[in-house]
């Protein structure tokens, strides 16, 4: 079953990193994993926009119109497949700075696992209170970070000490990622792409 690691990693994350490593699937197996699993924020972040309205204080729920919902969802998806991709790579190329030569798809497979918790919290927009939402992502981000840590050591086969300098670097690329994407999408929205409101 394509999301059969997900359960794992959130039982016994160590055992099931070596499962991984041990297993390696298929370059096509981690992309399909990333497909499925960023469905779930960018569908239900559409229709919290779209049909139920985000609350972001006192006052009536603010909703967006479905065009603006479609629109924005497509972005999200493909900017969370474009920045699991983008970690990928980048833990490919910094790996050599700490004596490991993984493949791609060893890389990817590491972003796409470590990222699921973010990804799965997406559910939350359903219930769309700002601080509810906000306060499940940094759960979900402090729980991905916990799966970098302790996967890149087995994943990238290098000693602990050394996994937790490059575990350190990866993360703070993650984060650069993500303010990339958010500039980007502030920008976007100031030349006229934000969404239309509805009245």
């Amino acid at each position: 079953m394509i999301l059969n690691h997900i359960w794992g990693l959130y039982t016994h994350p160590k055992e099931e990193w070596t499962e991984i490593d041990t297993r390696h699937e298929s370059m096509m197996y981690g992309l399909t994993h990333v497909l499925l699993v960023a469905l779930i924020p960018a569908i239900c972040g559409y229709y919290a926009a779209a049909h139920i309205g985000w609350s972001i204080g006192a006052g009536d729920p603010i909703t967006i119109t479905q065009s603006s919902a479609v629109l924005l969802a497509v972005s999200m998806y493909g900017a969370i497949i474009a920045g699991v991709f983008a970690l990928a790579y980048m833990m490919q190329w910094m790996a050599t700075t700490f004596d490991s030569n993984p493949t791609l798809t060893q890389c990817l497979e590491l972003a796409a696992y470590a990222a699921t918790p973010v990804l799965m919290v997406g559910v939350t927009a359903l219930y769309p209170v700002l601080w509810f939402v906000a306060l499940s992502g940094m759960v979900a981000v402090a729980y991905s970070v916990y799966l970098l840590y302790s996967g890149i050591p087995i994943m990238m086969h290098i000693p602990e000490e050394k996994g937790f300098v490059y575990s350190s670097s990866v993360v703070t690329v993650g984060l650069v990622l993500l303010v990339t994407i958010l500039a980007a999408t502030a920008m976007f929205w100031t030349l006229g792409f934000g969404p239309e409101f509805m009245g």
